[in-house]
């Protein structure tokens, strides 16, 4: 499976490498917290290739990453990560107080409870993802499942994406919240954000939550991507195309 993705990986850049042409510009939209209620199944019914990140052991995990493998919608953990205000986690929590060995069987047994998972983002974390040693330790099970990493950034001090490099797990960082704020306004004010990050940068990445306010704007208003030429992707395809585009730009530095 490794040796396939890696070559996988070398045909795409020897693609890149070879045309000067910048691909489409590409958006990524993760909606979080997928797992507590019954209505976050209809989350499925938005069309379009979302990425949903369930929580670990939840009463509606399991159906629900059952039937977004069935719809080939890409899925990932969810995983609760402590906070700065020591906010209740739920099930599957890793927290600072834990051994090495305690921590990383935990999250070997979130990861196992959900099938055909991709990657990784942190559900809270705003204390934990600051932590050298947990981020370290979460690392190496990425890296050993080979899994990405997505840093849903809910602190700016965040050391998981440096350390995701370290240990050669592909990562990413949100970059836009899109419904901190559920009123319409607000939810349009953060999708036009999120437009212009994709048309300035060629990708951005937005995290959601499922909210019904969140899901029926998301109805009508993907349908403005393709018209604007931004194509709404699963965020694994972003996540190897930044390591391309690093991999490509280190090229270029070193030829230089």
């Amino acid at each position: 499976m490794h040796i396939l993705k890696w070559i996988a990986v070398v045909v795409l850049l020897a693609c890149l490498l070879a045309s000067p042409s910048v691909q489409a510009k590409q958006v990524a939209i993760v909606i979080d917290d997928i797992g507590y209620q019954r209505n976050d199944l209809s989350a499925l019914n938005i069309p379009g290739q979302l990425t949903f990140a369930i929580l670990p052991f939840t009463p509606y995990a399991a159906r629900f990453a059952t039937q977004a493998n069935e719809q080939q919608k890409e899925i990932m953990l969810h995983a609760p990560m402590q906070s700065l205000n020591d906010l209740a986690l739920g099930p599957g929590a890793l927290t600072m107080n834990m051994p090495k060995e305690d921590f990383q069987s935990r999250l070997r047994e979130a990861l196992n409870s959900l099938p055909n998972i991709k990657g990784v983002n942190n559900h809270m974390g705003s204390l934990l993802t600051q932590q050298n040693m947990p981020m370290n330790w979460t690392m190496e099970v990425l890296k050993e499942q080979d899994l990405y990493f997505l840093d849903s950034k809910t602190t700016p001090h965040s050391k998981a994406q440096s350390i995701a490099t370290l240990y050669g797990v592909e990562n990413i960082a949100r970059h836009v919240f899109l419904d901190n704020i559920t009123s319409e306004k607000q939810l349009r004010f953060r999708f036009d954000q999120l437009k212009r990050i994709a048309k300035r940068h060629d990708y951005a990445v937005a995290i959601a939550h499922p909210y019904p306010e969140t899901f029926a704007f998301l109805q009508s208003a993907l349908d403005e991507l393709k018209a604007e030429g931004i194509e709404l992707v699963p965020l694994s395809q972003l996540v190897q195309e930044r390591t391309l585009r690093l991999a490509q730009a280190k090229s270029t530095k070193t030829s230089e």
